[in-house]
């Protein structure tokens, strides 16, 4: 892999130049899959091993490019694994059972998933012995109910024990260990991402952004759960990429954990319906509903060490993003019935993360 370097205040704020590789990117069929394939394939092979339970990719293209190999099958499933991975020199492993309601309708398989499948996608890595960089996706949920400023060394949550709200960021926190101890233990040149609510074009799922605009366009009323005084920091999809690729071309990222977000595009979940109305000119009514389950109330990041070690810095704040997003999902909606835009006429909760 390439990079172009330039430094200001002896931080490389450069973006990174990845060419050369073959990438294995586990579920690369979702949102930020989907996003990676896009700015990665041409300079490089990839290679996306996913089951299609969430499909942005189809109605991209992407697939279609000869760069781009596609491998049906499941992270659980040791052989899919192995033969997604021979011959690739690069892992991004973003494979998981994503989104809130999924993860209570689903404890089990979520924590299987998230426990199993990852340690499947390592121990390969480590027997083919030249994997150049092993780029993991945790979650911000590690750092529970109220996170302001969090940075990577404060201490995480694992939530109440049977609660099944909490078991996507237990087995992602077990995966960040178990990486880290392959890295230390096995010389495996892992890093550790944990992205902040992120959205943008071709999200899938039930993401609050993703909801809200689809409803929005279609002047439904958006329902938001309980008194919608949530706080969440918003982070595009574009900027994850971005410290992705940082995370993966960057040495010094090697044994380490980064958040990545935006702590500038901070609101309420409330306000932030608000804003989705006012820029689709939405005649959408927002109606809160009351819902009883453990919910995040604050969680903002603090991304020092991503600017010290990385020289991350986001670029798309939040009313730059929601135009862009709006923009593509007004287009797809009207025009375009290959995309799998469904809200299921449910309420949708405050997390981004896909």
């Amino acid at each position: 892999m390439t990079s172009t370097y330039r430094s200001i205040a002896g931080i490389d704020t450069s973006t990174p130049t990845v060419e050369g590789l073959k990438i294995l990117i586990t579920g690369g069929a979702g949102f930020i899959g989907s996003h990676l394939v896009e700015r990665l394939a041409g300079p490089n092979q990839i290679v996306i091993l996913d089951n299609f339970a969430r499909d942005a990719l189809t109605a991209s293209g992407l697939a279609d490019r000869p760069e781009v190999q596609v491998v049906r099958g499941d992270v659980m499933d040791r052989a899919s694994v192995q033969a997604a991975m021979e011959n690739c020199d690069t892992v991004i492993h973003l494979a998981s059972i994503a989104g809130v309601d999924t993860v209570i309708r689903s404890p089990v398989r979520t924590m299987e998933v998230g426990l199993l499948g990852t340690a499947n996608v390592l121990r390969e890595a480590v027997r083919l012995g030249h994997i150049k960089r092993f780029v993991d996706l945790s979650t911000s949920e590690v750092f529970g109910r109220y996170a302001y400023k969090v940075s990577e060394g404060d201490v995480t949550h694992l939530g109440v024990v049977g609660e099944a709200r909490w078991t996507y960021a237990v087995a992602k926190l077990a995966t960040e260990h178990l990486a880290m101890c392959y890295q230390r233990e096995q010389g495996l040149p892992a890093v550790s991402v944990r992205p902040f609510n992120v959205f943008g074009a071709r999200q899938v799922g039930e993401g609050a952004i993703h909801n809200f605009i689809v409803r929005a366009l279609r002047d439904e009323p958006i329902l938001i759960h309980n008194d919608g005084s949530q706080i969440r920091s918003w982070c595009h999809v574009d900027d994850l990429v971005e410290g992705l690729l940082l995370a993966l071309s960057r040495p010094q990222a090697v044994g380490q954990v980064f958040n990545i977000g935006n702590p500038r595009s901070t609101l309420t979940i409330y306000a932030l319906a608000k804003e989705i109305v006012r820029i689709c000119g939405s005649k959408s009514q927002i109606r809160f509903i009351p819902w009883d389950y453990p919910d995040v109330e604050l969680r903002i990041p603090s991304i020092v060490k991503a600017r010290k070690l990385l020289g991350f810095e986001p670029k798309v704040d939040l009313d730059e993003g929601l135009k862009r997003t709006i923009e593509w999902y007004r287009a797809n909606l009207e025009g375009n019935e290959r995309s799998p835009i469904d809200t299921n006429g449910k309420s949708v909760r405050s997390d981004g993360e896909a």
